[in-house]
């Protein structure tokens, strides 16, 4: 059978990145920084087609799988001290917290509300009043932006009992964090938020660290060439920041909604799984919007909770380990009992290794 355009594309940009690689000492890693992207790269079987001194590795872009389990926490403490309903997105049910799920507190009776979008919270919220709705806003610079305008929405329309326990994370101080790692050569960096960031954002990559990144989608085809581009920058030692993503990704990204996000939440320290607290690298209420501050509307004080130390997630979503050297992969932690996040999350390297294997 003829092969089709796409395998037929495949096979020469895999042959090309071999005769790339070739030209290397020893191995190159790529860290796919979003997590959208390493669900992509494993269901196409990209690695498959990869020499052996090319790896890709994960990276901290999936927001659930960064967030550190005393969130949930806190989430369930609020939800149980104030009589409180809890919103979010349903990757979040089953990531455990020292005092167990979101799943198991709506087992045992709490209000737990699964949504699509930020804005069904305020449908909610009006429903409920006056109890108050919670909203656990997780997510980068991707979904910021709906949540800060269903923020603005809840202040003009005086929805009074809608409010939002913040994890939000931003990008840049994560991957500034890593890219002075002397194993990683290069960056896959992420396609939805260069949407809002842009790209020339980037340039720091190469001017302070000397490492080249694409901006890339999701298409097979597109990873592959992204690597590709990636292998030649590393050989001929140029790196640049490549926008491999030009039918959604311009060079300024988003104005409008950076200026709606700065407009509602300001740069505040966060704590990462795997990496620690990492000044600025979070967001919190502006002044103006602190009255759906969560946290100062029910203070609790959560647990001190620690990671099994068996998990292997940390290393994970940092680029140092692989799923498959954890003990725990497969046998105790499942996508039906994961252990930690990595596991649970759509997103989650862990996840993606359980579904399509190591390749």
């Amino acid at each position: 059978m003829k092969p089709t355009y796409e395998q037929s594309a495949a096979a020469k940009l895999a042959h090309d990145i071999r005769e790339s690689a070739e030209k290397f000492d020893g191995v190159r890693r790529f860290m796919e920084v979003c997590g959208t992207h390493t669900m992509a790269i494993h269901s196409s079987g990209i690695r498959s087609l990869l020499p052996e001194n090319i790896a890709l590795v994960s990276g901290p872009g999936c927001p659930v799988c960064v967030t550190e389990k005393s969130f949930i926490d806190e989430a369930v403490l609020m939800a149980r001290g104030y009589d409180a309903a809890l919103a979010t997105f349903g990757d979040l049910i089953r990531v455990p917290g020292a005092m167990g799920s979101l799943a198991s507190h709506r087992a045992e009776g709490g209000d737990v509300r699964v949504i699509y979008s930020p804005a069904d919270s305020l449908a909610i919220a009006a429903q409920i009043a006056p109890k108050p709705l919670i909203f656990l806003g997780v997510g980068f610079e991707t979904t910021t932006p709906t949540i800060a305008a269903t923020v603005k929405i809840a202040k003009e329309q005086s929805i009074n009992n809608f409010f939002v326990l913040t994890a939000f994370k931003t990008i840049h101080p994560a991957l500034k964090a890593l890219a002075g790692k002397s194993d990683l050569h290069g960056f896959l960096l992420p396609g939805h938020v260069s949407a809002i960031l842009g790209v020339t954002c980037y340039d720091y990559l190469v001017t302070d660290f000397h490492k080249p990144g694409v901006v890339v989608g999701f298409e097979a085809l597109d990873i592959l060439l992204a690597v590709k581009n990636l292998s030649d920058m590393v050989v001929s030692d140029d790196p640049r920041i490549i926008n491999g993503y030009k039918t959604v990704v311009r060079e300024e990204g988003n104005p409008t909604a950076r200026a709606l996000v700065d407009e509602v939440f300001r740069p505040t320290d966060a704590a990462w799984r795997g990496l620690g607290v990492i000044p600025k690298s979070g967001l919190g209420f502006t002044e103006l919007y602190r009255a759906f501050d969560a946290r100062e509307r029910f203070p609790v004080t959560p647990p001190e909770s620690k990671d099994d130390p068996r998990c292997r997630c940390a290393a994970i979503i940092t680029g140092s380990k692989t799923p498959d050297t954890c003990a725990l992969f497969g046998k105790e932690c499942t996508p039906e009992e994961p252990v930690g996040p990595c596991m649970v999350s759509s997103e989650g390297t862990c996840a993606a290794y359980y579904k399509y294997g190591a390749l």
